[in-house]
């Protein structure tokens, strides 16, 4: 394996779909707690605890069975025809995730539409890849992102041009990474990041304006 492939892996592997929620509530507690208003520390251990544990530590617990009975082959699920039943564990931890943040932690209105957003992204992408292996690792980045926009939008605030050109910077490498290890086609790509986008970012954006 060469520098180039090794590299693309390295991204695979630290983006992984199911560790990008956990990132995703991190950065928004570190955030909540510097710009709006510093809560409990009992708050934020229990938001990234429990997005970790659902999220992340219930699907990977799921696959890992699969993995030792000969249903899954790794945790990269490379094969569409395997995704089917780990999917189902993953939108069952995400759907108890959006339960958590909205109706135990009473999280910000657009956290909550965003969690609702992924747990619906994760399921689009479960429905999808019976017929097309849409990228599951662009539609978390691109969820992340569109997480990212929703916050902003619910402070009042724009995104530094940075943080945009980071964000970007770190889609496209992720994107080139998945097309390099012949996971995905570019088109496959783009459209996880895009389907990411619309369920995170959207549905806050209208209710923005309808309330």
């Amino acid at each position: 394996m060469n520098l180039a492939d090794s590299i693309a892996k390295a991204l695979s592997v630290l983006l992984y779909p199911l560790f990008v929620p956990t990132y995703g509530v991190a950065l928004f507690c570190y955030a909540f707690h510097i710009h709006v208003l510093p809560l409990p520390v009992a708050w934020y251990l229990i938001a990234i605890i429990g997005t970790l544990l659902l999220t992340c530590v219930l699907p990977i617990s799921a696959i890992g069975i699969l993995i030792r009975r000969g249903k899954v082959k790794d945790l990269q699920i490379a094969d569409a025809r395997e995704r089917t039943i780990p999917y189902l564990y993953t939108i069952l931890g995400f759907g108890f995730w959006s339960y958590l943040m909205i109706s135990i932690l009473h999280a910000p209105l657009y956290i909550g539409l965003v969690t609702v957003g992924a747990t619906i992204g994760i399921s689009l992408v479960a429905f999808i890849n019976r017929w097309w292996k849409i990228s599951a690792h662009l539609t978390a980045l691109g969820g992340l992102f569109g997480g990212m926009m929703s916050y902003c939008l619910g402070i009042g605030a724009l995104p530094t041009w940075g943080t945009l050109c980071l964000w970007m910077s770190v889609t496209l490498l992720l994107m080139y990474a998945r097309v390099r290890l012949n996971a995905h086609t570019p088109a496959q790509v783009c459209t996880g990041w895009l389907l990411g986008i619309s369920c995170t970012f959207f549905p806050y954006l209208i209710a923005s304006y309808v309330v």
